[in-house]
């Protein structure tokens, strides 16, 4: 069977979710990879031809520039497979890259004059470590931080609109204190946020400098050049950070900063999940019902969270392959092995599954509906947790032993409004304070949690 579908695609990314990605499809496949090397071959010759002291190649006119553009910005799928198909026989990706642009100028005199100069001086992994930070630097502006925000935004969000609405906490699954929804979600929102900021934060490097990072060649060609500062140039005019010391590649620990930032981002979604999935189980949320949705083959009654676990699991995917990318890509064998390049060729993938994570949890999030009523109920089976404030209270006025007889008082006894309140009542602090005490319920020992929520 021959036929290529999202039907018949081995990896779910390009079949089952192909529609959650797509615009990954341009940044991180073969022809975006090829896209981004074609780029970065044309600015380097454009940048040779810029130069004053290269007079083997002048100043190009107004015509040859757009010609030397237009290949790239028409470049289309039919270039993409005639590169493929040079390869066949040059058995070298870059290669093939460099034939197929002088391939594309062969009918321009001017260019024809200084086709010699494309890839001047080049390794391959002086387009490609520059083509490889494009890709990263393109995913991150446009794919994953804007859905990172959307989830952090959704949280915030909902940290001011649930601010003053109680619940009851749960240390090691038991009841504890009370604290209030839109607090836990401003917990999860700033701790995102710090992830995020430090994914963008990351520097993403490059270096054009040769076969093991002496410019070579470079030097004997052209001796009157600063080339090390030629290249700097070069590679900040694509907004990337110049590493100025490399061996033939570029030791990719930006990379493994890159993913071990997303890695941090989808831990804490992923414990965000789980904990949203938990809530769900208590019925503290509901979620809304979606017309024609079935929740399972024989229980017709099921509404599952399906979205929480779906984005576990693509998380672990994710996580799975980045720690492998921060492991691994920062080894290389001497000046240079190839292992990177078939790892490289997989960056987009845990890029897509974290992106799959985050629309399913937010898909789930925005189906999510407080149940109050249950939520209340639950607070007000549990006065027992007021025992907090009123042994810290009785430690303030001198009461010996403060925790031990609420311990006595409270332990394997009914504890409600009645038994806590007659405990209070009992109690030798002064008449203000026992007022206070007798004042608190489950639903208003909130403490800050609503104004830490709303800040």
């Amino acid at each position: 069977m021959n036929i290529t579908t999202e039907l018949t695609a081995i990896s779910p990314i390009d079949g089952r979710y192909a529609s959650k990605v797509s615009d990954l499809r341009i940044i991180f496949s073969e022809f975006g990879l090829m896209r981004y090397r074609l780029l970065v071959e044309i600015q380097w010759l454009l940048a040779l031809a810029n130069h004053p002291l290269i007079i083997e190649v002048p100043t190009l006119s107004e015509h040859a520039v757009n010609l030397l553009n237009s290949i790239f910005e028409k470049f289309s799928a039919e270039d993409a497979q005639r590169i493929k198909n040079i390869e066949k026989t040059t058995n070298h990706d870059v290669k093939a890259l460099e034939y197929f642009i002088k391939e594309k100028i062969g009918t321009n005199s001017e260019l024809q004059k200084i086709s010699e100069f494309i890839h001047f001086a080049c390794t391959s992994e002086d387009i490609n470590n520059l083509a490889y930070g494009l890709m990263l630097k393109t995913a991150r502006a446009q794919c994953l931080l804007p859905l990172m925000d959307e989830i952090i935004n959704w949280l915030e969000n909902s940290a001011k609109a649930y601010a003053n609405h109680a619940m009851l906490s749960r240390t090691h699954g038991q009841p504890a204190t009370p604290t209030s929804v839109g607090k836990e979600f401003a917990n999860v929102a700033l701790r995102l946020k710090r992830q995020k900021q430090q994914l963008a934060a990351v520097k993403i490097n490059g270096k054009i400098n040769g076969a093991v990072g002496n410019y070579n060649a470079h030097k004997v060609a052209y001796p009157q050049i600063n080339w090390p500062e030629f290249a700097e140039t070069f590679v900040n005019n694509f907004d990337l950070d110049f590493n100025s010391h490399t061996t033939q590649i570029e030791p990719h620990d930006y990379i493994a900063e890159y993913a071990h930032a997303c890695v941090r981002f989808n831990m804490i979604v992923k414990d965000l999940d789980r904990d949203i999935w938990g809530y769900i189980s208590n019925d503290y949320f509901k979620q809304r019902l979606v017309a024609n949705e079935v929740g399972s083959s024989t229980m017709p009654h099921k509404v599952n969270p399906i979205d929480f676990e779906n984005s576990e699991g693509n998380l672990g995917i994710a996580n799975a392959l980045f720690d492998f990318f921060a492991n691994q890509l920062p080894i290389s064998l001497w000046q240079r092995d190839l292992v990177d390049s078939t790892v490289l060729r997989n960056l987009g993938v845990a890029i897509a599954h974290s992106l799959i994570a985050y629309q399913a949890t937010l898909k789930g999030l925005n189906k999510l509906e407080l149940n109050q009523d249950k939520i209340s109920q639950e607070l007000n089976q549990h006065w027992e947790v007021l025992g907090e404030a009123i042994q810290t209270v009785m430690r303030r006025y001198g009461v010996e032993a403060p925790y031990e007889k609420l311990k006595t008082f409270t332990r394997g006894k009914v504890v409600n409004k009645e038994t806590i309140n007659a405990f209070i009542k009992q109690l030798d602090i002064p008449t203000a304070a026992k007022n206070d005490l007798l004042a608190l319920t489950p639903e208003n020992y909130i403490g800050y949690a609503e104004f830490l929520a709303r800040q």
